[in-house]
């Protein structure tokens, strides 16, 4: 089969590779719909998590089954299914513990792109189908289908980890397509004032149309200084994390109030130290609390946020800027999350 793989750091090409094999609780899958992320871009040339020779890059699609193991038993050839981009060990103690995304060692709930062949082949292996698939509702729409493989359940997650509560104040940095998510999702759990940072307009209109309350923009000023103009020197009640780099903690933990809290889902693709400023702290006991964590996967994860689509509550088929038609396009759609032209969102093939 013929797949879009990382060569080394920093290259990337068409390969061919066998077809993956079906153990008896898997699934193999064909993708119909995939798409790029800025994780594959920092994987690839950033050298995030290390080099990676000839590994199929991508972890976002919606596929049709085509084969299952001998213990499959909710699924069979020809369904069509989501496939979220964590994909856990769901009988590791890591998993029994509460956090499936790291069972069998931290982030190895992430297995696509990671350390097993991704989403980017005509053919893709997925793990213990029974439980890490979910059917795609009948009639919903695949560019939106594709968003909750990785950026819906991240963005959320996000609001998760910073416990978002109703009447809050929250800020959101970045928003990309994950920023984004995290703004809708705060939205849905109660924020009053909802702070997006961000400066590309097509993502700042989409953030309003989400339920931001106000853009700031950091090339307009110190993104702490505008948002304690904004609360009257208070701060804010909770902070997301979806961009940035390794010093955006330190404007996470000076805007937030004492007893607040910083969810960071965020991937830091270099830096060696995020660093944490002491006075602003409260020297180191300012109960200001800082949770970063990867995102939950599973079926009853994906059919719970697929729900939240099919009753209307959410649509995040905004994200998708960019729709490709072709196997061949998806080499051109990563090239674009690395460029980041002003008008991209979050681009979709469908194969």
């Amino acid at each position: 089969m013929k797949g879009f793989a990382m060569l080394g750091i920093g290259k990337t090409g068409w390969i061919e590779k066998d077809i993956p094999k079906c153990g008896p609780l898997d699934a193999i899958v064909k993708p119909i719909a995939v798409s790029p992320c800025t994780s594959d871009v920092h994987t690839v040339w950033e050298g995030a998590i290390g080099d990676r020779k000839d590994m199929i890059l991508g972890h976002e699609a919606i596929g049709e089954i085509v084969e299952v193991g001998s213990l499959v038993k909710e699924f069979k050839p020809g369904d069509k299914v989501i496939v979220p981009a964590i994909t856990p060990d769901w009988g590791a103690i890591e998993s029994q513990a509460g956090y499936s995304m790291h069972s069998s060692g931290m982030l190895a709930g992430w297995k696509f792109s990671n350390f097993k062949d991704g989403v980017f082949g005509e053919f893709f292996h997925v793990n213990e189908a029974d439980a890490n698939l979910a059917l795609l509702p009948e009639g919903m729409d695949l560019y939106a289908a594709t968003m909750l493989c990785d950026m819906v359940p991240t963005g959320f997650h996000g609001v998760e980890l910073a416990d978002v509560k109703f009447g809050d104040d929250v800020c959101v940095i970045g928003i990309g397509p994950v920023g984004l998510m995290a703004v809708a999702g705060a939205a849905l759990r109660g924020a009053a004032n909802l702070y997006a940072v961000g400066s590309r307009p097509v993502c700042a209109q989409v953030a309003k149309e989400y339920g931001a309350t106000d853009i700031i923009d950091y090339h307009t000023g110190d993104i702490v200084e505008q948002i304690m103009e904004k609360t009257k020197g208070k701060g804010v009640d909770k902070v997301i994390i979806a961009g940035g780099n390794v010093n955006t903690m330190q404007q996470a933990i000076k805007m937030v109030k004492p007893g607040g809290r910083i969810g960071n889902v965020n991937y830091l693709g270099s830096g060696e130290f995020v660093t944490v400023p002491r006075v602003e702290w409260g020297c180191g006991m300012g109960h200001k609390t800082i949770v970063g964590g990867l995102m939950p996967g599973g079926r009853l994860r994906m059919e719970k946020l697929a729900a939240l689509i099919t009753t209307g509550r959410l649509d995040p088929s905004k994200l998708v800027t960019h729709r490709f038609k072709g196997f061949e396009k998806v080499e051109e759609s990563l090239l674009l999350m690395k460029d980041k032209p002003k008008d991209i969102i979050k681009p979709v093939v469908i194969l």
